[in-house]
């Protein structure tokens, strides 16, 4: 089952395969060059990715396909441009990779190729590029339709072969995560999506400096945990736990940034040994 989706936040195949993600609770992330710059401007706030320290479009290509235990390249007809590069970059470091020609392949039979792929290899962590919309008018759709598709195998553990129409709705929906109801509930499940150095970095910072620093996280935090939906249990338990007013999703984000980082702090500071 995939564990977590990365891309490079590009527009077109990047930005759907994030999109589902987050639609669907499932942790995203990935590395975008520097300045957050996609071809329509700055990469909004909610998606939850790694600013590189410079510009160049191939290094952050190779940290997604390094960083992955596999990448998907989804396009109609030939590879170009970036979706090429991380082809080639899969074939120098020996990583998985699948290009996924729709001109060939249909959208209802993409899934499940992926998923049988994905099983095969023991893929967790997927990295989906491909085509941009400037390019491929019809990418960021089909490939929102083909990520869904297997994530939904996954959920239900579907054999090699298998199609998301053999089974009924109601065995994948109903495994979809909950958002949680709770503070603590929120906190648990940030936490186990972070790695030790993002654990430091948290546990390091005062409050204020955290969520400058993390402005990005706010939109994040918003979508995953379901507070733009309207989780009102989530919200009701900021206010409970918060010395200051909780009038928006906003101030509810901060109220978790500050639960988490009391949380990391007990057992992720960095201490000076005399």
């Amino acid at each position: 089952m995939i564990k977590k989706i990365v891309s490079g936040g590009q527009i077109g195949a990047d930005q759907a395969a994030l999109d589902v993600a987050i639609k669907l609770g499932v942790p995203h992330g990935g590395w975008i060059q520097k300045g957050r710059k996609t071809q329509r401007g700055i990469l909004p706030e909610k998606y939850q990715l790694k600013e590189m320290p410079i510009a160049g479009f191939k290094e952050r290509i190779e940290q997604n396909v390094i960083h992955s235990d596999g990448t998907v390249i989804i396009s109609h007809g030939e590879l170009t441009g970036g979706a090429d590069y991380s082809q080639k970059i899969s074939k120098e470091n020996k990583r998985p990779c699948l290009h996924i020609d729709l001109n060939e392949t249909s959208v209802d039979m993409a899934g499940s190729k992926i998923n049988t792929w994905i099983i095969e290899n023991e893929i967790e962590v997927l990295n989906v590029t491909g085509s941009r919309t400037s390019e491929d008018a019809k990418i960021y759709k089909e490939t929102m339709v083909i990520v869904e598709e297997i994530i939904f195998l996954g959920l239900i553990k579907a054999k090699p072969g298998q199609h998301l129409t053999d089974y009924d709705q109601k065995d994948y929906i109903n495994k979809l995560p909950i958002p949680p109801k709770t503070v603590d509930e929120a906190v648990e499940r940030l936490i186990s999506n972070l790695d030790l150095k993002e654990k430091v970095n948290i546990g390091s910072q005062n409050l204020d400096d955290l969520c400058n620093s993390n402005a990005n996280s706010y939109g994040y935090f918003k979508n995953v945990l379901g507070l733009l939906s309207g989780n009102k249990e989530l919200m009701a338990s900021c206010r409970s736990i918060s010395k200051k007013h909780v009038y928006n999703v906003d101030d509810a984000a901060r109220v978790i940034i500050e639960a988490l980082r009391k949380k990391v702090k007990q057992t992720h500071i960095l201490r000076v040994v005399k």
